[in-house]
């Protein structure tokens, strides 16, 4: 198991798959943050990302962020995939067909069997991790009090599919992907890949104000470089690979309980909805979750509140950049009120 920095490690065991396979000894590596109060219901749940780990993810808990571990207790469960949590590059056998559902039963089973938690004052998450929060809202309605959809969707839009298809062609261009997997590092792979998300996780105006010159860089390329050259080589390229299937794969409504219809996925909501796309996000695009809102028919509320930024998909874990830092703390803050 690839080093846990700070992290804990929830044993699963055999675990059965959406798909019918069986994933042995799966592993969960958590981390939490702040006290569980004894009602257990101060509970915050906030999935990682796409290629993130909770170390990634961290920098907007505390005091004065937008999560309080002072007042609230913070779990970061790591997706499957992202190489603290079982994954191919930690797991001997072949890696099986892998879902959000597989990942939300996965992380139900660790709150009630290690916390003994029923109840979530917030799901909260960004990207994949939107995507999670809004799995957990539709399949536990009665356990979710509240979940922030920070630039995600209840399904993976076929444009964000293709999106993705790109970032996979990208990356298994690079002569180290043979056979259906990647051999050794794929140099010029992750390369290749930061240029395709470079320009789709960006807006046009992002790159027409020049707005990487904020951060301090000199030139254009010297953010290409510096920042989307070697953002994804931290990563091994088969554990890539599987979080870009479990992100395509993305569906509230594929599972049994649903049959593949969103409508009455979403009308199995009943948590407070806040829907929070990036106003200029170019492949969760906010034209999903505007679709999605009247068809929360049965939540205690659902508000779309796009954040007005330039930042494009970056908007929602915004780093570096307190103005859209200051939209998401004042957000949760009201959602956390209600």
């Amino acid at each position: 198991m690839t080093a846990l920095r700070d992290g804990e490690i929830f044993e699963a065991g055999d675990v059965t798959l959406q798909s019918g396979a069986v994933f042995p000894s799966l592993k969960l590596v958590y981390k939490t943050y702040g006290a569980l109060n004894p009602a257990r219901d101060n509970v915050i749940l906030y999935p990682t990302s796409f290629s993130a780990q909770h170390t990634d993810t961290e920098w907007l808990i505390g005091p004065d962020g937008v999560l309080d571990p002072s007042r609230y207790f913070i779990v970061i469960p790591n997706l499957l995939g992202n190489g603290l949590s079982s994954s191919p590059s930690n797991t001997a056998v072949p890696y099986p067909e892998v879902t959000y559902h597989d990942a939300v039963a996965v992380q139900h089973r660790l709150l009630a069997e290690r916390f003994g938690i029923s109840k979530l004052a917030l799901v909260y998450g960004w990207s994949m991790g939107g995507m999670q929060a809004y799995h957990w809202a539709a399949l536990h309605p009665d356990m979710v009090e509240r979940a922030a959809v920070v630039c995600g969707s209840a399904r993976c839009a076929p444009y964000n599919y293709v999106f993705l298809e790109s970032v996979k062609a990208a990356l298994t261009a690079d002569p180290a992907f043979r056979d259906g997997r990647f051999t050794e590092k794929p140099v010029a792979g992750y390369r290749a890949m930061g240029r395709v998300y470079a320009g789709w996780a960006m807006s046009h105006g992002f790159y027409r104000d020049e707005l990487w010159r904020e951060a301090g860089f000199t030139s254009l390329e010297d953010y290409l470089v510096r920042i989307w050259d070697t953002t994804f080589a931290r990563r091994d390229a088969n554990d890539l690979l599987a979080q870009v299937g479990i992100w395509q794969r993305g569906d509230i409504s594929r599972c049994e309980a649903f049959g593949g219809d969103l409508g009455r996925a979403l009308a199995a909501i009943k948590a407070h909805m806040l829907l929070m796309p990036g106003a200029t996000d170019r492949y969760f695009d906010a034209r999903d979750n505007e679709g999605e809102l009247g068809r929360l028919v049965n939540a205690k509320s659902a508000v779309l509140h796009p954040i007005p930024s330039l930042h494009g998909h970056r908007a929602g874990n915004p780093v570096g950049n307190p103005r859209d830092q200051a939209f998401l703390k004042a957000e949760v803050a009201a959602l956390l009120a209600k």
